[in-house]
């Protein structure tokens, strides 16, 4: 989209002309428009909401809202709340595990609260989050974003052939060639254009892949759009829309994300100015940036909005137009509220067959698992290094799988136990803190 001319705008505070500010801020919501509605869309499914219905619409107008609205705590700031960077927000794949089981067993109005509570948590980080980075060295972060990828794929392929539903599942279509012939479809156009073509194309090739998978499902007839007639072209906001339901083990397997979470967007900040302006982030902009990361948790999760984080592929696309300017990513903030506020949009990706989101989210988990390897890269591949990556997934992963494997547990740790990312992170974090450094010497 840009030249290296515009390498002129390293400053956060100065901004492109008009004409070519907004196309840059329209380029930040085509990179992160598919991964920012996903996660609603998988928890809504989890909670037991029928696709396309009225409700589901809703979660995914509140992901497109409180994306825009996070954004703007991000670039535009209150006080000592933004780091008034380039930074987009979106909802975080990291919760998804963890909220679909909370909403499978115990209900939105759990999984929600939890947001809420785990939301302020995470604001309150932000005076302290220099002094935990410790714990969340990259050999830590790594195996955390692995495992959500590792946990999220069955599910992609569940979705892919038809539906993650136990009688979705069980229907005769499930896994036929008609759902496979269109996640393929969705697939083969994102990777074609992702690496076979450049700019705009590029950055935005799951998107247009969907919309490639969604035009052959529409051609093959399993596209219904009575949902999209019926729906109003302004949304009503509804608070605390499943109400307050207080669950401890929810509340923290929620909170022991929005950690993970908040160093995540550490990194983001971190690697936002160095891509733009070839200089670490300072003390007050990642503070910043954790307190707005927070804010908007919380205040989504009042509303029926998951939980916000920045999103790294964004950081890409500062690095690849040179363009630092926060007033752009203001413009993309303001296009997604734009979007969150027309129901119209939400009932059209709500209509969107389960095969198309399938071949979508192969993708995108499979990025979120490679992306994890690519932190862990960082790490030498030592024996002390690879006993914490063993154990710390045999754990996280194995008691995920096999549930009944602590069904004896309390409530509360059997939440935790099960969360596949919450036991990863643990004993990652424990096991790093524990075990010799020197021990591949001996």
């Amino acid at each position: 989209m840009a030249d290296t001319s515009m390498g002129a705008y390293s400053d956060p505070n100065t901004t492109p002309p008009f004409g070519q500010a907004v196309p840059l801020g329209a380029q930040h919501v085509l990179a992160m428009f598919a991964s920012n509605v996903t996660p609603s869309i998988i928890v809504a499914g989890a909670a037991g909401l029928a696709f396309g219905s009225a409700e589901q619409v809703y979660l995914i107008q509140m992901a497109m809202l409180f994306a825009g609205i996070a954004t703007l705590f991000q670039t535009v700031g209150v006080g000592p709340i933004g780091a008034r960077l380039p930074i987009m927000q979106g909802t975080s794949f990291a919760f998804v595990g963890v909220l679909a089981g909370i909403a499978a067993t115990q209900g939105l109005g759990v999984a929600l609260t939890a947001c809420i509570i785990g939301g302020v948590v995470h604001f309150l980080l932000g005076s302290v989050i220099q002094h935990l980075r410790f714990l969340f060295p990259p050999l830590v972060t790594g195996l955390v974003i692995l495992a959500i990828g590792l946990y999220l794929i069955p599910v992609a392929i569940k979705y892919a052939a038809g539906g993650a539903a136990t009688f979705q599942m069980e229907a005769e279509s499930f896994g036929s060639l008609k759902h496979w012939s269109v996640a393929l479809t969705v697939i083969v156009v994102s990777l074609i254009l992702k690496f076979f073509t450049k700019g705009i194309l590029s950055m935005a090739a799951i998107l247009i892949g969907l919309l490639a998978g969604y035009a052959l499902a529409f051609a093959l007839g399993m596209v219904n759009f009575g949902a999209v007639a019926n729906a109003s072209w302004i949304t009503s906001i509804q608070p605390l829309p499943y109400g307050f339901e207080f669950n401890l083990g929810a509340v923290i397997a929620v909170t022991l994300v929005s950690i993970v979470s908040a160093i995540e967007t550490v990194g983001d900040a971190s690697a936002t100015t160095k891509a733009g302006a070839n200089r670490e982030a300072t003390d007050e902009e990642i503070a910043g940036a954790t307190y707005a990361d927070g804010l908007g948790t919380a205040v989504a999760g009042v509303f029926g909005g998951l939980p916000n984080t920045s999103f790294s592929q964004n950081v890409g696309i500062i690095g690849m137009t040179g363009v630092m300017s926060r007033h752009v990513v203001t413009i993309a903030g303001a296009i997604m509220v734009v979007c969150g506020l027309v129901p119209k949009i939400g009932a059209v990706i709500a209509s969107m067959p389960l095969p198309v989101l399938g071949g979508g989210v192969i993708v995108m988990f499979g990025m979120v698992a490679a992306a994890g390897l690519n932190v862990l890269a960082e790490e030498k591949m030592t024996r002390r290094t690879m006993i914490i990556i063993a154990v710390s997934l045999a754990f996280g992963l194995g008691l995920n799988l096999v549930p009944t494997a602590v069904q004896y547990l309390p409530g509360v740790v059997k939440t935790l136990a099960t969360s596949a990312v919450a036991p990863t992170a643990l004993m990652a974090i424990v096991l790093n803190l524990v075990l010799p450094k020197d021990m591949d010497e001996a």
